[in-house]
């Protein structure tokens, strides 16, 4: 049980319309009636009702803020206590003189980051999974990624783990009768539902997995690396990209000095864009730590865009930047096609597919369109738009149902080998538990302390 009552500004700290308070537990109506003055108790309204009036500090009898209060008694609130929201004017000044008489005066406790979804939480509206989910929700960069996050924070990943749970302890329930009673054991009819369950299993486990790539970029976004000679237009094209002017842009070449990282959504499609210094031989010594840099986020990256000068033929440099290339996501862009072309198209086109060759001129904005296509068939085969938004998206959960997967292979292989039932127990145990760990079912006090610690405070 969750004795004390804590509280944290809930909005964004700077100027705005309004700013919210935000406090929960089991004190949160009493104590916001002690510093609120308006028409009714506080105390004795209804739920879910919003209520005019002041904020006072209960010493002076002095008015601090005009505020809207809203009560929310539990369980019947995010956190499932009872929640005060105080709506105050927007400004730092405001907010910090409400604040101050709820955590100085009133003796309130300052939230941790994430408390108020830890105690959603813990007291078991919401699963680990769906918890998790509210920081994606949060961090989203594209609509596509809010709209994932937006139907895990519903449950709808949940409940897609918690049948595979029962899947996996209907056989383990199976199992353990066959241990506890071995004389009612049929060996040959165990050993086919150990196999039909687990397989059974294994093709749901499969299905969640085949997203997990799609669903990783969409959370994360593609780290993709723009790399090439000096001055082949790498700024302009991430400036383009952006659409402003965050890289300098000159006709000197080693311009760019250091990486520059921006994110954006073309299509759709996240991309966190790493411009880099141009890859080239040189004795500055600024310039060459910018070099160094580049082939660090080039090594680093899931997709590079290799830039390419239509003007020119292939230099050596370019020849030893394709052969750092080899086996890479890479996506060739001959940039400056307004101009006469020099590079050798059929030289380049034995290099590298068809399909991943795009022709631009950043200076008269054309070719966009076709990186965009281009990305797209790379990383999602060029179905974006799918209805079904059940992806698994975070790190964590595909790791775990990795660890089942392999879990349910080592069953029924030690099955298909005639270990004895006790052993293959544990396989399907550990399954079992790694399912549990996604939605929180089988995890520790010190991960979910890790989990919530990346929330912002307040939320």
């Amino acid at each position: 049980m969750i004795q004390d009552t804590i509280a944290a500004i809930a909005t964004a700290v700077g100027e705005g319309g309004i700013a919210i308070i935000r406090i929960s537990g089991p004190d949160a109506i009493a104590t916001t009636a002690r510093i609120f003055r308006s028409r009714d108790d506080l105390r004795e309204v209804d739920s879910h009702t919003v209520q005019y009036g002041h904020i006072v500090d209960p010493a002076t009898d002095e008015k601090v803020e005009e505020v809207l209060v809203t009560v929310m008694r539990g369980p019947r609130s995010f956190t499932a206590e009872d929640v005060v929201e105080i709506n105050a004017h927007g400004g730092v000044v405001a907010v910090k003189k409400v604040l101050d008489l709820v955590l100085l005066q009133e003796g309130l406790r300052l939230a941790e980051p994430g408390e108020f979804t830890k105690r959603a939480f813990l007291n078991g509206r919401i699963d680990l999974m769906q918890a998790e989910a509210v920081i994606d929700l949060i961090r989203s960069k594209s609509d596509r990624a809010f709209q994932v996050a937006r139907k895990q924070a519903e449950g709808t990943l949940s409940k897609r783990i918690k049948a595979l749970r029962q899947t996996v302890i209907e056989l383990l329930a199976h199992i353990e009768v066959n241990i506890d009673y071995p004389e009612h054991d049929v060996e040959d009819l165990t050993s086919a539902y150990i196999r039909e369950q687990s397989g059974k299993a294994l093709e749901d486990i499969g299905k969640l997995l085949k997203t997990a790539n799609e669903g990783k970029i969409l959370r994360e976004g593609i780290m993709t690396a723009i790399v090439g000679r000096p001055n082949v237009g790498k700024s302009s094209l991430l400036n383009a990209l952006v659409q402003e002017n965050k890289a300098i842009v000159t006709d000197i070449p080693g311009t760019t000095r250091d990486v520059i990282e921006e994110f954006v959504t073309i299509n759709n499609i996240p991309l966190r864009l790493l411009d880099t210094a141009g890859i080239r031989e040189t004795s500055d010594v600024v310039e060459r730590i910018g070099v160094e840099r580049s082939h660090t986020a080039l090594e680093e990256a899931d997709l590079i865009l290799f830039v390419l000068n239509n003007n020119e033929p292939l230099h050596a440099d370019d020849r030893l930047l394709l052969e750092r290339l080899e086996g890479r996501q890479v996506i060739v862009i001959v940039n400056k096609t307004d101009l006469e072309g020099r590079l050798d198209r059929q030289e380049l086109e034995g290099l590298f597919p068809a399909d991943s060759i795009v022709n631009m001129s950043v200076l008269e904005e054309e070719g966009l369109d076709g990186l965009e296509k281009a990305i797209s068939r790379l990383f999602f085969e060029g179905q974006l738009d799918s209805g079904d938004l059940t992806y698994v998206s975070n790190v964590r959960h595909i790791s775990l149902l990795k660890r089942a997967q392999q879990s349910l292979v080592d069953a029924i292989d030690a099955s298909n080998a005639g270990i004895p039932i006790d052993l293959i127990q544990i396989d399907v145990r550990s399954a079992w538990e790694s399912l549990g760990e996604i939605i929180g079912d089988e995890v520790g006090d010190s991960l979910i302390d890790q989990i919530f610690s990346q929330f912002c405070l307040g939320k």
